[in-house]
């Protein structure tokens, strides 16, 4: 049995990933594919409490930065590795972008723990793709519901600008694995622009 591919989706609050991620899965089911829809945080038992505690608690960018890996560690072990091995399509809501940008460039963590928090945790496991969905800032803020925020949502727009920078950043880093996709446009043409994208796989 061949391996399965790994698919993560990111970006900031507000730009249009979540909306795809069905869709992506029920594009890759009607190509025959086995899939597993999952998130980050959470994703596991474990990782939907530590998700709980990390969306509304305020900590030092330390404990938060820890709490993400625990909760990838968990996930790794008991959701993405399991599916892959069994050949499946993993598509998780966020992965370990997501801390570059938001505890790193969003919250001041060095890269460079990150990076041996990354390898540490994780041994080698990367995504086959990584598709990062950009809006302007003001966009992302209007589509919020700002009632309903967690506690990064609610954070203001210089932190919201920095950790759009962290994407943009780690796509240029790594273009041959993470596309940049712009979520301004029309859903149905985004819709079409990923599934071409995720075709290359």
């Amino acid at each position: 049995m061949s391996r399965g591919k790994f698919i993560t989706l990111e970006g900031i609050d507000g730009a249009g990933k979540s909306t795809h991620i069905r869709g992506i899965a029920d594009f890759l089911r009607g190509k025959g594919r086995e899939v597993v829809v999952t998130r980050e945080p959470g994703g596991t038992p474990l990782g939907e409490q530590l998700r709980a505690m990390l969306l509304s608690q305020v900590m030092h960018i330390d404990t938060e930065t820890l709490l993400m890996f625990a909760a990838r560690r968990e996930h790794i072990a008991r959701v993405i590795e399991p599916g892959l091995a069994a050949g499946r399509w993993v598509i998780s809501d966020r992965f370990t972008d997501a801390t570059y940008a938001y505890q790193g460039s969003g919250g001041g963590m060095a890269m460079d723990r990150i990076a041996a928090l990354e390898h540490w945790v994780q041994t080698g496991l990367k995504p086959d793709l990584t598709l990062v969905f950009d809006v302007p800032i003001e966009v992302a803020l209007a589509r919020l519901s700002r009632e309903r925020a967690d506690r990064f949502e609610s954070e203001n727009r210089g932190y919201f600008e920095r950790v759009r920078g962290g994407y943009l950043e780690r796509a240029a880093g790594d273009p041959g694995r993470v596309r940049v996709v712009d979520g301004q446009r029309p859903v149905e043409e985004v819709k079409k622009i990923v599934e071409n994208i995720v075709s290359t796989l």
